[in-house]
């Protein structure tokens, strides 16, 4: 019989394994998308909209799924979920019009609501003190989209971008099964004490719920919009083909994924607020020196004879190094967020970390369909690293307002765990 230990470590890795799968599956537009566009002529507002309407569904998905995990247990519902996906991905590979990618990309979606199952499956398993670190290796399956952009452009050069939802929907077939031969359900982690579904649901007027979908809808939201526009960007703004502007582009995509069990170490080490708040600073001055656009600069010489022209921009070196850093800040972070929930909401981890989700996943549907209008209108391509600063700032003010300019004996008491029941209120 397994033991306690090798359970924990065995649902741990099939858990991280199987969200690698669904966060691979969930971004695969970002890379099939470009041919697509090209095959359609999409203008940006489009191309952004078919990207992210997985995203959306993801999102939508996480708070109803991550009810249902508190009540019934992670196990069956991941692997109903992979289940699901399998005949919409596999269904890709036919679509012909824009309609019909829209409606299968919706389904395929799905995958991405694995989050809101998996983290709290996961949590369950560990120790408080460990949850942070436990949640932190679970939630680097976000590579799984460093994988899609490995795999994907190779893919669509040899084989035609056709064939990728062909290989995806054996993938998460295979990673389904897979998933069921190497995780385990314990009766106790359904808790017949607890809280009702109306119970549950107040804990919506707890405001620090929507400040954590805030801090959330940046360190994630950002992730996965930034991930789905990078391969275009780099193509648009540097001239590359898609296989060298994904791979350059795996840049931010892989390590931000990659350092969120780091993330988690450093929350259960230093506390989340800590880490937030270095998290957001940095991002912020990253994002402002990727948001400077190409400038042409016309000064009147000395002596009005004539005048003399330069030019400045960011230079591909400085911004991926730039954007690098943003990524490890908001791979970081998205771990650190994660630890305030598990310190605040233990007894409705899967409701709180679902609606969390769902703000992470609607940040992450609408800043491609924003990215693609701001630069329809503007025409201006470093506006999205604009918008992108502009909603960091807004992390900034909240955190400082609600928690640094606090005492510090404050501050400490506003971080106790929160006792959920219909009186929510803030500490």
């Amino acid at each position: 019989m397994a033991t306690v230990r090798f359970k924990q470590y065995s649902v741990l890795t099939a858990n991280t394994f199987a969200f690698t799968m669904c966060f691979m599956v969930w971004t695969m537009f970002g890379e099939i998308g470009v041919p697509i566009a090209e095959e359609l002529d999409l203008n940006g507002t489009q191309f952004g909209l078919l990207t992210s309407v997985p995203i959306l569904t993801g999102a939508l998905m996480r708070l109803p799924l991550g009810a249902l995990t508190d009540r019934i247990g992670g196990r069956p519902v991941f692997m109903a979920l992979m289940l699901a996906t399998v005949p919409a991905i596999w269904a890709v590979q036919f679509a012909t019009q824009f309609w019909q990618l829209i409606l299968l990309g919706a389904v395929v979606g799905l995958a991405g609501s694995g989050f809101s199952v998996g983290i709290t499956y996961t949590a369950k398993w560990f120790d408080r003190d460990r949850q942070g670190l436990a949640m932190g290796i679970f939630g680097a399956g976000n590579a799984g989209a460093a994988v899609t952009k490995y795999i994907a452009p190779t893919v669509i050069i040899l084989l035609g971008w056709q064939a990728v939802p062909n290989i995806y929907a054996a993938i998460m077939l295979i990673t389904a099964v897979l998933f069921w031969f190497f995780t385990f359900s314990d009766p106790a982690h359904r808790n017949p004490d607890r809280p009702s579904l109306s119970e549950q649901v107040a804990v919506l007027r707890d405001p620090k719920v929507w400040k954590y979908c805030q801090y959330y809808s940046v360190v994630f939201g950002g992730y996965v919009g930034v991930s789905l526009w990078l391969t275009r960007y780099y193509m648009n703004e540097y001239g590359m083909g898609i296989q060298l502007a994904a791979l350059i582009a795996t840049i931010f995509v892989l390590p931000s994924g990659v350092v969120r069990a780091f993330g988690g170490w450093l929350s259960d080490r230093f506390g989340a607020h800590t880490v937030t708040w270095a998290c957001m600073w940095a991002s912020l001055i990253a994002l402002f020196i990727m948001s400077y656009p190409e400038t042409q600069y016309a000064v009147q010489a000395a002596g009005g004879e004539g005048t003399i022209e330069f030019g400045f921009g960011i230079p591909i070196w400085l911004f991926t190094l730039a954007l690098f850093v943003v990524g490890i800040a908001w791979g970081i972070g998205k771990a650190s967020v994660f630890k305030y929930l598990s310190d605040e909401f233990d007894r409705n981890l899967g409701l709180v970390s679902g609606i969390v989700g769902l703000a992470g996943g609607v940040g992450g549907f609408l800043l491609p369909i924003m990215f693609g209008a701001l630069v329809d209108y503007t025409g201006v391509a470093t506006s999205v690293w604009m918008l992108c600063f502009g909603v960091t700032l807004v992390s900034i003010i909240w955190m400082w307002w609600t928690e640094r300019r606090m005492p510090i004996f404050t501050r400490d008491a506003y971080h106790q765990p929160t006792v959920v029941n219909s009186n929510i209120r803030e500490v």
